[in-house]
């Protein structure tokens, strides 16, 4: 089976499939494409015109980064990401969805600051500011959830939970490096650093 990946390099749901594809050693070929290009052909492959987008043998295609993730990890039994069921599984599953979550509101708090479509009297601070606040909660949440003096945040293994969460931490400091997101927040701050040197997370930095 081929495996075609498109999405743009800065995107935090796409490097969170090309981390997951690297872990699980699976090959595929992959097309950059920027969703807010005007000549973008993205839309005649995800109707949403979404990035990422994971076309299978060049017809079918999957797009929302969590259902692609879930499918790779069906794919290979190298190093499983995701547990096969029950309130492991759910575990994974809802750190992944407090990730993507504090991305959702950061990429709506930076399109709200910078999107070209607005001029500067249409933006509204308060969308900011409410967006910052979900960012912020989020923040905190995995702060005090996460376990102290264990490797990663599910268990001895690294998890689809660490990859989620790490994205979206490089992700924040990369479209916003004026703010210490770190602060106070040590357990984050040393599990970013833990999986900093990783081959893929290396690999993948956003750009």
């Amino acid at each position: 089976m081929t495996l075609l990946l498109i999405g743009s390099l800065s995107s935090p749901y796409v490097r969170k499939v090309r981390i997951v594809l690297a872990e699980k050693k699976l090959d595929y070929r992959f097309q950059e494409e920027n969703p807010w290009d005007i000549d973008s052909q993205l839309a005649q492959i995800n109707p949403l015109g979404k990035v990422p987008a994971l076309v299978l043998d060049g017809k079918d295609v999957l797009y929302d980064s969590r259902v692609i993730v879930e499918y790779l990890d069906t794919l290979s039994p190298v190093g499983k990401l995701i547990p096969a069921r029950g309130r492991e599984r759910a575990h994974v599953k809802t750190w992944e969805a407090l990730a993507d979550g504090v991305v959702d509101a950061g990429v709506a708090m930076r399109l709200e600051q910078t999107w070209a479509g607005r001029t500067e009297a249409q933006r509204c601070q308060a969308w900011v500011d409410r967006s910052l606040t979900k960012v912020l909660r989020g923040l905190d949440a995995m702060q005090a959830q996460a376990p102290v003096g264990q490797a990663f945040l599910t268990g001895p293994h690294l998890s689809l939970a660490d990859i989620a969460v790490v994205t979206a931490l490089d992700w924040l400091a990369f479209r916003f490096p004026e703010r210490d997101w770190l602060q106070n927040r040590p357990t984050l701050a040393q599990l970013q650093a833990r999986l900093a040197t990783r081959p893929c997370f290396v690999e993948t930095a956003p750009r």
